[in-house]
């Protein structure tokens, strides 16, 4: 698919296919872009306006707020009590992102609580996150979620999603970290269960999704031990974060040269 995407684009430029031409299979290409991706946006489109305005320099730019939504995995809590804020995906992922663009202010915040599910994120998600003026909201709860059940989990999820949409913020959904007491290779274990209903939710929605359980599973496939990535039972150590925040640093791609 990139190789048909760059050729079109060098036949384009060398004057080789005329402009009704190019738009037609550019339109065929894209539409084969999205077939692949199952529903989900193209990882170079969805957060377009976001990127544009991270490349701007002072003073055509204005400050990034993304916001990191979720229980005490975004929250930063390690073993717990400890919370290690500078070791978790939030932070990781500023550091990624003023690599890719470091003429951008950018603010993540975590508005994260440990130990919360999708039911008390969605009754706070006026106060605690529309109230930043997000320009990226990140929903990270399916851990938790296995406490309140699929169906529930699904209203809340739903409810955030639909007050961001309105408003026009884009959303990054995040499948579940690891949790040793779940079974990764069983199909109807709770974890993987909320994660498909995850994934659902993003095509449903055509919002990102940072699918961080399928990278801890791609881990253990290839040899690793789950624990190789958990600081505790259910919250990773700096590696497992790693993962998640390597996941949604693939929606902000670096612009190309001369852009």
């Amino acid at each position: 698919m990139t190789a048909l995407c760059q050729s079109l684009e060098v036949f384009q430029h060398r004057g080789i296919m005329k402009t009704k031409s190019f738009f037609l299979l550019a339109f065929f290409a894209a539409a084969l872009a999205r077939a692949e991706t199952g529903g989900l946006p193209l990882a170079d489109e969805y957060l377009r306006d976001v990127v544009a305005e991270m490349t701007k320099a002072w003073p055509k730019n204005h400050t990034i707020n993304i916001v990191c939504h979720g229980h005490s995995v975004p929250a930063g809590y390690f073993k717990t009590p400890d919370v290690r804020t500078l070791d978790a995906y939030p932070h990781l992922l500023l550091e990624g992102l003023k690599k890719i663009f470091p003429l951008a202010v950018i603010n993540v915040i975590v508005t994260a609580i440990g130990g919360e599910n999708s039911i008390n994120g969605a009754r706070r998600f006026d106060a605690d996150v529309l109230t930043h003026k997000p320009d990226v909201v990140l929903i990270d709860y399916a851990l938790n979620d296995r406490g309140v059940g699929l169906e529930k989990a699904r209203a809340a999820w739903s409810e955030m999603i639909a007050k961001a949409k309105a408003r026009g913020i884009k959303i990054i959904l995040l499948t579940p970290t690891g949790d040793l007491s779940a079974k990764l290779d069983d199909a109807n274990d709770p974890l993987n269960r909320h994660a498909e209903q995850i994934r659902a939710l993003a095509k449903e929605n055509g919002v990102a999704l940072a699918d961080s359980l399928q990278q801890f599973k791609d881990y253990v496939g290839k040899g690793g031990q789950l624990a190789d990535l958990m600081a505790q039972v259910n919250h990773p150590n700096r590696k497992g974060h790693e993962f998640a925040a390597g996941e949604i640093l693939k929606w902000f791609p670096e612009p190309a040269a001369g852009r």
